[in-house]
């Protein structure tokens, strides 16, 4: 069985900076995709960013350049350092892990990020 924990989120105003943190075990784990999701009030969950064993990354249009996603593979914890916040990317973020070679999805239970205008 797969647990995650996050960590990291709270409020900030626009422009500030944010990072999560999504640590999974036990640490005898080994992980292949991961990915950080967002969900706001009324809007469905959406991809914000995704990282491959190997460190390829994908970030959603609205992130780029602004968020970066890391993995510590040695830990089983994925980072996600938020800059230049926006209000609009106010919303509970999840982590999704799977372990290596599977595609069963685990979630961590979420964390809330609010940036104030």
């Amino acid at each position: 069985q797969v647990q995650l924990v996050e960590s990291g989120g709270g409020l900030v105003q626009a422009g500030g900076s944010l990072r999560l943190s999504c640590a999974a075990s036990p640490n005898s784990l080994s992980l292949g995709y991961m990915g950080w999701y967002r969900q706001a009030p009324g809007k469905q969950r959406e991809l914000v960013a995704s990282i491959g064993r190997l460190g390829i990354t994908n970030y959603a249009d609205s992130v780029k350049g602004r968020f970066t996603i890391s993995r510590d593979n040695a830990k089983n914890t994925m980072y996600l350092q938020m800059n230049s916040l926006k209000p609009e990317d106010t919303a509970v973020y999840y982590c999704n892990v799977r372990r290596y070679g599977s595609t069963f999805d685990y979630w961590g239970q979420g964390t809330q990020v609010t940036v104030s205008s």
